[in-house]
């Protein structure tokens, strides 16, 4: 067995000579005599040359040589560190397919020099599918430690550049350098920027707007007919649990009613039109704001599958393509596990309905006094951190469910994996995070019966009802709750790890005491990477080494994130106007910390071409779909909107005498309140004595609950079938009005600028010319021949 030392002594050896006999060719990009490595690749350094994964090792190291890569290894401590550096035939190679392929063939690469990003890109690939004797590749070399790890290195000159220009808190309301991002990082990563940017800008409106219906219902705050007649009301309200709870007045929940005309007032009607034909607009604006960038970056009609049939060739020009393919068996399969992970999650919605039924009973049987007099409200809000705690959860087994149906699917392409895990992963997502919502939107406070009728759960626990001002107030506490917690601990800790994860690499590295100084001319001054000394070298490497690592899913959890907000600002908002206004300011600063985290914590992302979002255009324009529907029933179901207008034109008092003094809401809470005598056989089981006992000691014969019902035989009265046909009604005229507003929003607003249009002509233009220009100097040439 040879000690470590020994063996990293032959192995530098053995650098030493592969580098001198390697093929060192020029790369394309550079015209400096050092060139930069593309690739780094981290092993542990084995004792035992004998080893299974040093005889893996060495290998795949041979597979690459035979592909004329120049390997530079290094040896620190436990691990090595492979530099590779591809040969200018590769690039040369990806070139002319560009320019003889069918959708890339005006791609920026065809003419300039290949930018570092497109060489990482093309060596990513090569890494990633180059196999070794056994068949195994690279992904299976890391996955059986053969390997640790593999990354692509920062550019020390232009990470300076971007976090002097974009990846710092101060530039917070400075626009974004685009361009330099998509030179750095790839297309891919630049356009999740560019959208994320024209997202928060957009937001600007719908916040401005949102807060003016804040306002406006703050500037009824204290006015109001309503909540005047709420907090001066004697009437005495039925018991809201059994055994424990007692009558109440309902003048206790005078501030109950005033948070609730917040959210609930005339306006939001207003606002939930303009945040559903807002969704359109800001899609149709953000295609059209797309279409400008990619093409001046000549990509407007690149295509995925093309490029990764030229990546393909250019690996290994005897590959075969890999064939389209579907199982139904498969399909079928896949289908049955989604509905039953549905069901799963919907399954947690209702343990969670459960537990603020239970947790209610619990608060009002406690010692502590304030628990007891506000046992709903302190249920609502355990309520909603529970969910947050559930989502939280639940996350990380939706994503292992979702990448475990992909590989059962069996997708074609790498790309095509991408587009089915989003698609099911932001499906387990929205029913993790909205299955309660849509609860508490539609379903509290309907379903929960009456005054010998109760519902109950295991015919023990009574369900939950609605407080007299109506259901909106709950929605709003689990969206404030939610979407505050969200957002604000996800940035803490997206911020917080990778940098405490860089922290801790950079105190255990002892690799300044072994470096030391460097006097080589050749090291100062140099681009990162280039041709420096071994000791620079390293101290590079083991930099980006030390940065917390990324992987394919990095940009997507980015998405992820921003594309569930995007859901909260616009299902539902008719229950929180401010959402828009959260989503901005978050996004301001989302903006830069995910610049700081890309450029400064985390390593450097295997820079991608793309020409869209992907996917994720889809889900947004479902989500558009879905802000219409959820929308409109929340005005018409949920809130008091609809039972409010049929009062003032049908029951107030200005309905019965137009000449009248009154406010035209006189006497709505009362209007929307059913009495029952709980001397009643058929309610008498449902109250104990002791619960009828109000403060004064006096026994109540008489108590209301929330609900149009006749006190002879607890019937719907007319009033009741009348805002039904009227909520109906509403709703289906709400939809189709904001849903032709949106076909007009489309229309008017097309996809492509005629820019866009005039300048792809121009391009064509010019390269036809070339192309007869190149082929007429070939005729020419053959004919003088």
């Amino acid at each position: 067995m040879q000690s470590k030392g020994q063996a990293g002594l032959e192995l530098r050896e053995r650098t030493r000579e592969g580098t001198e006999n390697g093929s060192d060719t020029p790369l394309l990009h550079s015209t400096s005599v050092f060139q930069s490595y593309d690739y780094v690749l981290v092993g542990k350094l084995f004792d035992d040359k004998e080893s299974e994964a040093f005889k893996k090792q060495e290998n795949f190291l041979a597979e690459l040589k035979k592909k004329n890569f120049k390997i530079k290894t290094i040896v620190d401590d436990d691990n090595v560190f492979h530099g590779f550096r591809a040969p200018k035939k590769i690039f040369d190679k990806y070139r002319y397919l560009l320019k003889v392929s069918d959708a890339c063939n005006w791609s920026c690469e065809q003419k300039d020099t290949a930018p570092l990003s497109t060489r990482i890109r093309i060596v990513h690939f090569v890494l990633n599918n180059t196999c070794i004797s056994s068949g195994e590749n690279l992904r299976d070399l890391l996955t059986k430690k053969v390997f640790e790890t593999s990354f692509c290195l920062h550019e020390k000159k232009q990470q300076k550049l971007l976090r002097k220009r974009w990846a710092r808190w101060t530039a917070c309301f400075q626009g974004q350098p685009i361009d330099d991002v998509r030179k750095y990082f790839g297309e891919k990563v630049a356009l999740y920027y560019l959208w994320l940017g024209w997202y928060t800008y957009l937001l600007i409106p719908p916040a401005i707007l949102g807060l003016i219906v804040f306002l406006y219902g703050l500037a009824f705050f204290n006015t109001s007919p309503l909540i005047k007649e709420v907090c001066e009301a004697d009437t005495i309200m039925c018991p809201l649990c059994d055994k424990i709870c007692k009558v109440w007045n309902l003048s206790d929940t005078c501030m109950y009613a005033k948070v609730n005309l917040l959210f609930d007032n005339e306006g939001t009607v207003a606002f939930a039109m303009f945040m559903a034909v807002w969704a359109t607009v800001f899609l149709e604006f953000w295609k059209r704001h797309r279409a400008t960038y990619v093409c001046r970056w000549k990509i407007y009609d690149w295509c995925e599958d093309e490029e990764e049939l030229i990546l393909d060739i250019v690996n290994d020009p005897d590959c075969e393509p890999k064939v389209y393919s579907h199982s139904y068996l498969h399909s079928t399969l896949v289908l049955i596990l989604v509905t039953l992970m549905l069901v799963l999650i919907i399954g947690l919605t209702h343990a969670l309905v459960v537990f603020r039924v239970v947790a209610t009973v619990l608060f009002s049987e406690g010692k502590w006094e304030f628990l007891t007099e506000h046992a709903n409200m302190a249920a609502v809000m355990m309520g909603a951190v529970l969910h947050y705690l559930t989502i939280t959860i639940m996350t990380r087994v939706n994503r292992k469910v979702a990448l475990k149906l992909c590989d059962i699917e069996k997708t074609r392409s790498l790309a095509a994996t991408e587009r089915s895990f989003t698609v099911k992963m932001f499906t387990f997502q929205f029913f993790t995070l909205f299955s309660s919502l849509i609860y508490v939107a539609f379903f509290l406070g309907r379903m929960n019966g009456h005054p010998g009728g109760y519902v109950r759960i295991a015919g023990k626990w009574r369900l939950e009802e609605c407080h007299p001002s109506g259901c909106l107030t709950d929605l709003f506490i689990q969206m404030a709750v939610i979407l505050v917690l969200k957002q604000s601990i996800n940035n803490v800790f997206e911020f917080a790890v990778p940098w405490f994860f860089s922290w801790m690499k950079k105190k255990s590295n002892n690799l300044q005491r072994k470096c030391g100084y460097c006097y080589r001319k050749n090291c100062k001054g140099t681009e990162d990477g280039s041709e420096l000394c071994d000791n620079c070298k390293l101290q590079n490497w083991t930099r980006n080494y030390n940065l917390r690592e990324v992987d394919a899913f990095s940009l997507f959890n980015e998405f992820l994130e921003m594309v569930i907000q995007f859901s909260f600002t616009t299902i539902f908002v008719a229950a929180f106007p401010l959402a828009p206004l959260l989503a901005l300011l978050n996004n301001i600063f989302e903006i830069r910390l995910d610049a700081i985290k890309m450029v400064s914590l985390e390593r450097r992302m295997v820079p991608k071409k793309s020409n869209d979002i992907g996917v994720w255009t889809k889900v947004l324009e479902m989500i558009g779909v879905l802000a219409v529907i959820a929308n409109g029933l929340v005005i018409g179901v949920s809130s008091d909107f609809i039972p409010r207008l049929v009062y003032r034109y049908r029951y107030g008092p200005c309905a019965k005498d137009p000449e009248t003094t009154l406010p035209c809401m006189t006497g709505y809470i009362n209007n929307t309140l059913s009495t029952v005598q709980v001397t009643d056989k058929r309610v008498s089981k449902d109250f104990v004595p002791a619960q009828l006992v109000i403060p004064s000691g006096h026994n109540v014969t008489q108590c209301s609950y929330k609900d149009y019902r006749s006190m002879e035989d607890y019937g719907f009265t007319a009033q009741f079938w009348l805002i039904l046909a009227v909520r109906f009604a509403f709703v289906i005229l709400f939809e189709h009005v904001v849903v032709i507003c949106k076909f007009i929003a489309a229309w008017f607003v097309p996809d492509c600028p005629l820019k866009v249009k005039n300048d792809r002509l121009h391009d064509k233009l010019t390269r036809l010319k070339e192309e007869l220009r190149e082929k007429s100097n070939r005729f020419d040439r053959s004919t003088d021949v």
